[in-house]
């Protein structure tokens, strides 16, 4: 295996990184807050973020002119992507998330119910949300206490409609009203009268494009990393990555610098910065990293492949596993294909990664726990129904339960790669 001394160690992965900006002002045109759009991979306009990917891409990687250290950050959101590990990395208190409502084909009261446990979730832990208007209908009652923002279209509706719509948020919610889409100072004022108390449009301030570069380390010292903190090893033995290959250890102060990760002093010690993150959330860090990181003559569809079975894995696992077997579960999801990704045996592969039993008898011997949720996921893949059918029913989990984590895993790994 390539190890970081190797002189035929792969190069680090470039990739260009393109965030357009758009403030958010209050009644004295100070700005409040900003709301990001993912410009990498559309030349067509300015396109909502996807939060997976652009959360990664912000936190791994861009600088302090793309975030400020002081103001909230609007991201838009997917419903299949909110409950992605990303998540997990930052400072709820930094980052405002926009909820659209649910998709046409499935905006019936009952997937509406379902759904609100994870935006209560969400809330729980301190992120605040927003909604457009069409949270003030009868169907989205549930959501409201949410609420944290509710943006008025200055555009889409007339100003009887917008008046009527203020004065059903007014009374149903203490949620404050954003003005978007402001063009004019005649729409800003009458955004002053509704009790607006924030706007945002091309009035103000068009969004400015911010680029720059995104750099991933070598696969090689991802995994190194990953295999210590598996073993759980000491702070000064993690260090040492970090010390030998420049690469990762940009990526690592960058990203626990960033807004997001909402520190009040800045890091430059390696070791202040593992302290920071913990052993959980650096293993998140790495193993999200490793899947945005090119091997050198692998397919992108193998990674991609890899990340599915890992988020799908993690998925069902939370059905029917505690905590940290949900974690294992990930392992084993997007070590499966590592064999094809480094170009060697699985069990050659896995012999300098530190991984728990319950990880390698699945990977290397189909047993275990994790066996049965990894069938499943392989089966998944196929067009097998009746090993489909065979592996759901061993862990009894319904169709529309596999079917559901599929798809979240799927937009999952699909943002993640973007």
């Amino acid at each position: 295996m390539t190890t970081l001394s190797d002189s035929t160690a792969e190069a680090p992965d470039l990739a260009s990184l393109a965030i357009a900006r758009q403030p958010i002002l209050d009644c004295q045109r100070a700005i409040f807050g900003y709301e990001l759009f993912d410009r990498s991979q559309s030349t067509q306009g300015y396109s909502a973020a996807s939060d997976a990917a652009l959360l990664f891409n912000l936190l791994s990687s861009a600088d302090s002119e793309v975030l400020n250290m002081h103001r909230p950050i609007f991201i838009n959101c997917t419903h299949q992507t909110l409950a992605g590990g990303h998540l997990d990395l930052i400072e709820p208190e930094r980052v405002v998330l926009e909820i659209p409502p649910m998709p046409a084909a499935s905006s019936d009261n009952e997937s509406i119910e379902t759904y609100r446990q994870t935006l209560a979730d969400m809330h729980k832990r301190g992120f605040r949300l927003a909604f457009d208007d069409s949270v003030l209908t009868p169907a989205y009652a549930s959501w409201l206490p949410l609420a944290s923002f509710i943006k008025l279209d200055m555009v889409l509706k007339t100003a009887e409609e917008l008046g009527t719509t203020a004065r059903r948020a007014t009374r149903a919610t203490t949620a404050r009203l954003i003005a978007e889409k402001v063009e004019n100072a005649e729409q800003f004022a009458l955004a002053g009268q509704l009790g607006c108390s924030l706007f945002q449009g091309y009035w103000f301030a068009k969004p400015v494009l911010l680029t720059g570069q995104t750099i991933r380390p070598a696969q090689a010292a991802i995994i190194q990393l990953i295999n210590l903190v598996r073993k759980q090893a000491s702070t000064a033995e993690i260090e040492e990555v970090f010390k030998h290959d420049p690469t990762l250890s940009f990526n690592l102060l960058r990203f626990i610098n960033s807004a997001g990760f909402g520190l009040n002093c800045e890091v430059t010690s390696f070791r202040h910065a593992v302290m920071i993150l913990g052993l959980k959330k650096l293993f998140r860090w790495a193993a999200l990293l490793m899947t945005t990181s090119r091997v050198a003559g692998t397919a992108p569809a193998t990674a991609a492949a890899a990340v599915v079975r890992g988020r799908l894995m993690e998925l069902l696992a939370l059905e029917l596993l505690p905590a940290e077997e949900c974690d294992n579960a990930f392992v084993v999801g997007i070590f499966s294909l590592l064999d094809t990704m480094m170009g060697m045996p699985l069990e050659e592969a896995l012999e300098s990664i530190a991984l728990p039993s319950s990880v390698t008898d699945a990977l290397l011997h189909g047993t275990g726990l994790l066996a049965p949720f990894l069938a499943l996921t392989m089966a998944c893949e196929s067009a097998d129904d009746s090993a489909f059918a065979e592996s759901a029913t061993a862990l009894k989990l319904s169709d529309h339960q596999v079917n559901w984590a599929h798809l979240q895993a799927l937009a999952w790994a699909d943002n993640l790669s973007q």
